[in-house]
């Protein structure tokens, strides 16, 4: 991959604090490179300190867009002018958009989940979710899923400073989508293996499990798994977590969040360049 720098090459780039390990500059800049267009990607270390000064200088600079990750995408909410109706009921921007001065803020991770979900060969729409965690994976996969048509969605998460916050999202959501929402304490243990029965997927989308603490699992009781249950994991260091590997054992249908991670970059992509991006060639590349 050869990027051609020119006078006219748009930039676009990912804020956030750390980025240094980011994968997205390989993803887009082949993206870019494969379908011959004029832009190119980059890092910038900034955290939310420095972001409103950021984001003024990639305004004034006519920078095309750009990602945000953590810890800037609830801040960025704040500074976008406007906000999709994903990123408004998330409260949380990953990816903005510069239209000739007008920074439009939205919220790819939901769309990316979804997507991986299809990927996977799976149809949820319809269905109910079990859904574990109520952060920012948590939230924008939960917004996503009710705007697609899950019927049901039941979140569980430990009640912490953000139960709050949690519980107005489920009230947006109840109140703005056909999808029926609730929340419930992680720590209840009968109401959570309830809604697993009665689910057709089971999603972790917190990070219980991930590396260095691989032994940890979110699930404790294994007579919850069964053949006919999806489980996916968010995560995707390890790519097979204690709880799919649990679940596999089971006979269940698993996969991981490698997928998330493509294809909430490929929405922002197209948001971009009005182009799709070329997903075959960059998951064999970097995601196989």
């Amino acid at each position: 991959m050869a990027l051609n720098i020119t006078g006219t090459t748009k930039l676009t780039g990912l804020l956030g604090s750390p980025v240094a390990h980011s994968i997205s500059p390989m993803m887009h800049n082949m993206g870019f490179d494969l379908l011959g267009l004029d832009y190119a990607y980059l890092c910038f270390d900034v955290d939310t300190t420095n972001l409103k000064t950021a984001v003024e200088g990639m305004k004034v600079m006519g920078v095309r867009g750009f990602n945000c990750t953590m810890p800037d995408k609830n801040l960025m909410c704040e500074l976008a002018d406007k906000l999709s109706p994903a990123a408004e009921m998330i409260g949380a921007v990953n990816t903005v958009v510069n239209d000739n001065g007008i920074l439009t803020g939205h919220n790819t991770d939901g769309v990316g989940y979804m997507r991986a979900v299809k990927d996977a060969g799976h149809d949820i729409i319809g269905k109910n979710m079990t859904l574990l965690g109520a952060g920012g994976a948590a939230t924008a996969i939960c917004v996503q899923a009710a705007l697609d048509g899950v019927a049901n969605i039941n979140v569980f998460s430990i009640r912490d400073q953000f139960f709050d916050r949690a519980q107005k999202m489920i009230d947006n959501i109840n109140k703005n989508t056909n999808c029926n929402a609730a929340l419930y304490d992680l720590a209840d243990k009968n109401e959570l293996n309830k809604s697993i029965e009665q689910s057709h997927i089971l999603t972790n989308a917190t990070s219980v499990g991930m590396a260095p603490n691989t032994d940890r699992c979110i699930i404790e009781d294994e007579s919850v798994f069964r053949k006919d249950l999806i489980v996916s994991d968010v995560i995707y260091n390890p790519r097979e977590t204690k709880l799919l590997s649990m679940a596999k054992a089971h006979g269940c249908q698993t996969f991981n969040g490698l997928y998330m991670l493509l294809y909430q970059g490929a929405k922002a992509f197209e948001i971009w360049t009005g182009k799709e991006m070329p997903v075959a060639e960059i998951k064999e590349k970097y995601f196989s």
